[in-house]
């Protein structure tokens, strides 16, 4: 049975001498046939050969514009730095913005709250500054020195008024030298009378 499997793979009728030489066999080295190698070695049309340099030309050009030349080594670092530069000041700009309307928004609320609070029935006009002053201390830590005053004034149509003005000075933390912006907000309330 076992030589009835294995005998096909073995027989002398399937064996084939292995000719001496690649070149015998009408078959070049590397597995071109000889015909195939004097193929390509016979002169081409004009035509032929300008698509095969510009072939060459493109290909030439995808290894280059992907490991880069020589000269151009180094410069994806170069180019990381600048831009990651003006990025980060992009940043810190939109952060220092968006910091000083959270304080001017703030300044404004409690400065109204302290226009309230003067304007009420038994209260004086003058308490309305500095309870705006501890509101704004509570509210936004570090800024113990908003200036905030209040006094009675008229409204266009005569009406008494409390008005609270506040003032506050925010350092720009972007701009170098200590560049600091003044705030200044202003809260009205109609004042109660008996």
């Amino acid at each position: 049975m076992r030589d009835r499997l294995f005998s096909p793979l073995f027989s002398s009728r399937e064996h084939r001498p292995v000719p001496a030489c690649p070149a015998a066999s009408g078959r070049g080295f590397g597995g071109f046939p000889a015909r195939l190698r004097a193929r390509a070695a016979a002169p081409r049309p004009a035509s032929e050969r300008a698509l095969t340099s510009e072939r060459a030309l493109t290909s030439e050009r995808a290894l280059t514009s992907e490991r880069g030349s020589a000269s151009e080594r180094g410069s994806a670092v170069v180019e990381f730095v600048l831009v990651g530069t003006l990025l980060l000041f992009l940043f810190l700009g939109v952060v220092q913005v968006g910091v000083v309307l959270h304080i001017r928004n703030t300044l404004a609320a409690d400065a109204a709250e302290g226009a309230r609070h003067a304007a009420n029935l038994n209260m004086p006009e003058d308490s309305g500054g500095p309870y705006a002053e501890r509101l704004i201390a509570s509210s936004i830590p570090g800024r113990a020195d908003t200036r905030c005053t209040s006094a009675a004034t008229t409204g266009a149509s005569g009406v008494p008024l409390v008005e609270v003005r506040c003032r506050v000075a925010v350092p720009l933390t972007v701009l170098p030298g200590g560049a600091k912006t003044t705030i200044t907000v202003v809260g009205h309330a109609v004042k109660e009378t008996p």
